[in-house]
């Protein structure tokens, strides 16, 4: 059973809980980081991306860059920007977009059950990336930035954020202008409804599922194992054994599409394309109007000002496979690989993605450019063939899934020295 438990949050104070929150590190560059950080002072991305504070053109990696992360850490809690807790506490954390919101649990998660397989992942990770993010947590000693986990919905817990959502202000409350998702945060105050949270993980959830956050899971894992090897005194209760994330039940995520744009067709001419398609395809051109699909196994392709939809043939999909059923499994094995001659998605030059959040006229846009030559659209993944691949140990293909909308970071940070 899963181990999550309260933490003492350290916290901005409400009035500048908008200001000082961010968006992940990861999903943007240097040059966004320091236009996104203009104005505020107290953003925490002059922690999470302290090169926007050095010299132009410094290496992001550098010591000078972690040790400018960790004085401006230090100097934000010197200021009051970031308050701790004095007990240790559960947070509930609502995200809303277009309408729906989803609500998680903020609380610490065990690194021995990432060890164990308690958490279950879906991708696989890069050792430079873990290295990053843990150069960073273990010269700040603290988890600066939340994991996006999910869980098997419990009607237990659902009751319970439910009643604080209703009877309960929230400590923020912000939409962020640029994109229009709300972001509200509740404190929960309430000892025994702390232990309950806590009890009902332990004896209702059986596991929980990296959403988003790989290398940030990977890298808390061995910073516990770190941490524990330097201390003689070692107990397995310390708080670096444990690692911040926020817990979604399933049934309230929603994952949108993750889709590919190839940079010439391989030697081939459009047509030579379409017939090679024909033989595992049922191709249909659908004209200049974007053509976004609608179903499993149904895809749709941009080349050369129009629009083709794509589905998938009989035979070539085994639904009863968690990784042959997949669209991205079929575009890749008989699109990318076979036709285009891309055998490693993750290496591969010729091949970018882009997440659906920015819509399939961004496909279209990069082919009209000329900087790609043929784009493809895919239906998005289920949050139920993300838990079959992870609870048959199994790993998805490259960027398969996207979630959004992204976590706001700042509005917790877990300490690993209390």
């Amino acid at each position: 059973m899963a181990i999550v438990k309260p933490f003492k949050g350290l916290r901005p104070p409400k009035e500048i809980a908008k200001d000082l929150s961010s968006l992940p590190y990861d999903v943007m560059n240097s040059e966004e980081a320091a236009k996104m950080a203009e104005g505020k002072d107290c953003s925490l991305l002059r922690i999470t991306r302290a090169e926007i504070e050095c010299e132009a053109g410094i290496d992001v990696h550098s010591d000078t860059v972690y040790n400018k992360a960790v004085e401006n850490f230090k100097k934000f809690q010197e200021k009051g920007w970031l308050v701790k807790e004095d007990v240790a506490k559960f947070y509930i954390y609502a995200q809303t977009m277009e309408g729906r919101t989803q609500y998680g649990i903020v609380g610490c998660a065990a690194c021995e059950d990432y060890k164990t397989g308690v958490i279950k992942k879906h991708e696989l990770t890069r050792p430079e990336k873990e290295d990053d993010r843990m150069v960073l947590t273990r010269a700040a000693k603290a988890n600066i930035e939340p994991v996006f986990f999910s869980y098997k919905a419990v009607p237990e817990i659902d009751a319970i954020v439910e009643n604080i959502v209703k009877n309960q202000e929230p400590e923020y409350d912000f939409v962020m202008e640029d994109d229009g998702f709300g972001h509200t945060f509740w404190v929960v105050e309430d000892a025994e409804t702390n232990k309950q949270i806590e009890e009902l993980f332990a004896s209702k959830v059986p596991a929980t599922y990296v959403a988003d956050g790989h290398h940030r899971t990977a890298a808390a894992g061995r910073i516990g194992d770190e941490f524990a090897g330097q201390n003689a005194n070692h107990s397995g209760n310390e708080e670096y054994n444990y690692f911040m994330a926020v817990h979604f039940p399933d049934d309230q995520l929603h994952i949108i599409d993750y889709n590919r744009v190839v940079k010439d067709l391989n030697g081939l001419s459009k047509e030579e394309l379409i017939a090679k398609l024909e033989e595992n395809f049922d191709v249909k051109e659908e004209g200049a109007e974007i053509f976004k699909p609608s179903k499993l196994h149904q895809f749709s392709m941009y080349v050369d000002g129009k629009w083709y939809s794509m589905n998938a043939k009989e035979g070539t999909y085994d639904d009863n496979d968690p990784i042959g059923v997949l669209d991205v499994t079929i575009l890749s094995n008989l699109v990318l690989d076979n036709i285009l001659g891309i055998k490693d998605l993750r290496t591969d030059k010729r091949i970018d993605f882009v997440g659906g959040i920015r819509g399939l006229g961004e496909l279209s846009k990069r082919v009209d450019s000329g900087e790609m030559a043929v784009a493809f659209a895919l239906y998005p993944v289920s949050m139920q063939q993300l838990i079959d691949i992870a609870d048959t140990g199994n790993i998805m293909p490259p960027k398969t899934t996207w979630f959004e909308p992204k976590l706001r970071s700042g509005l917790f940070i877990h300490d690993l020295e209390d």
